[in-house]
Formats: C-alpha cells, structure tokens, sequence
C-alpha cells in the first residue's frame, strides 16, 4: 500500500490550513472594525465558497492559475512552469475552499470578546500590536483552535477542487479522497475501503479534539461565571 496519498493530503492540508489562519485572522480582525456596508458585502465576498460547489470554484481557478489563465499564462511565460497539475496548485484550492470556516470561526469569537478590555488597554497606554497579540488572540484561543481543526479537517477531504487544478498523478499530485476515486474507477474496491477507512480514522480524531476544546470552553465559561 503506497501512503504516498497521505503525505500529501496532510502535506497540502497544513500549509493550506497555516495560510487560512493568517489570512482568516487579518480579514475577521479588520472586517469586524468596518462600517456595517462595507463588512457585508466583504463579509458575503468571504464566505461565498462556502455556499459554491467546489468543481465550480475549481474552474474559475483554472481560469487564473491554468496555462491559458492570467495568472498561469504569467508564470509560464516567465519560468517555463505550469502552475497546475502540480501538489502545490492543491493548496491554492483548499485555501480558497476552507476560508470561510476560518473566517466566520474566527470572526464570531473576535465579536464576541468584550471590548471594554480593548478599551482599558489602551487607557493604559498599551499598543495596537501589543494588545493584539498579549490579549485579543490568548483570549479568543478557543475559537482559533475550532477554526483551525474545522479548516485541516475539511482540508484534507477536499476533492472537487483539488482534482481539477491538480488531476491524479501516483506519487505526484494523488491525495486520500482523488485516490479513492481513482481505485473506484479501477474496480479496485478493497484497497478503495482501505483509505476509506483511513479519512474516517482522521476525520474522527480531529472530530474528538474538537469536542474536547469545545467541552473545555464551556467548563472555563462555567468557573468565570461562578
């Protein structure tokens, strides 16, 4: 059994997930600021892919980062190299796929921390950036965790996208779930159980470790309201 898959999807599925948190955390913190128009409609823009079949987001990818793309024509015309069909075009398409879980997780727990905190620190002559960092993201560590574990997860299981970028290559660009497809269409089924299986082991652990944060945030909201 070749684990080829796994790596990869685990490969794409952290450095996808990494680059959701830092986008997901810029985006919730200054959105949360703006005037209630403009937040909307940002806010709409966000979470679009959310609500968009993956195939669908996977095509209008294809027409930016594809040979034949803005973007894709670019690269290719500059360095010789093709974007698609590569591992790493996987991971453009699970960061826009799993943006919005980040987003909207993060979001709801920065709306949610009270802001006469924001307000005493900075009577206090504390910075922006101090604030930021010492309070805010401690503070909201709960809600960061969840949309961290939310956006891996459905990362890893991603296929509609990740398979028009990047297609099937063994030992190239195959992950768990284009994997599975692949030994369906061979009539494979047994090793096509076999990494079922697998996607349902993770799938559950990560599903655990969200439960148990969850049941930590409510044992902490218990004793601080006690």
């Amino acid at each position: 059994m070749d684990w080829f898959p796994l790596y990869n999807s685990i490969r794409i599925a952290v450095i996808a997930t990494a680059l959701t948190f830092v986008l997901g955390v810029f985006f919730a913190y200054y959105i949360a600021k703006m005037p209630r128009v403009i937040k909307g409609i940002l806010d709409c823009i966000l979470t679009l892919p959310l609500v968009m079949p993956p195939t669908v987001i996977g095509f209008f990818m294809l027409k930016f980062i594809g040979i034949y793309g803005s973007l894709g024509s670019f690269v290719y015309s500059v360095w010789g190299q093709k974007i698609t069909m590569t591992w790493y075009a996987s991971v453009f398409a699970v960061v826009i796929v799993t943006m919005p879980l980040m987003y909207r997780t993060v979001r709801s727990s920065f709306e949610a921390f009270d802001k006469d905190i924001i307000y005493a620190g900075k009577t206090l002559g504390l910075s922006n950036s101090y604030i930021f960092f010492r309070i805010l993201l401690p503070c909201c560590r709960d809600g960061l965790l969840a949309g961290i574990i939310l956006s891996f997860a459905r990362g890893l299981g991603e296929y509609g996208a990740t398979s028009m970028v990047s297609g099937y290559t063994p030992g190239r660009t195959a992950t768990i779930s284009t994997t599975v497809y692949q030994l369906w269409r061979e009539g494979n089924d047994a090793l096509a159980y076999k990494w079922v299986f697998v996607n349902l082991a993770i799938s559950f652990v990560v599903l655990l470790i969200l439960n148990l944060f969850e049941k930590r945030a409510k044992n902490e909201g218990v004793r601080n309201w006690n």
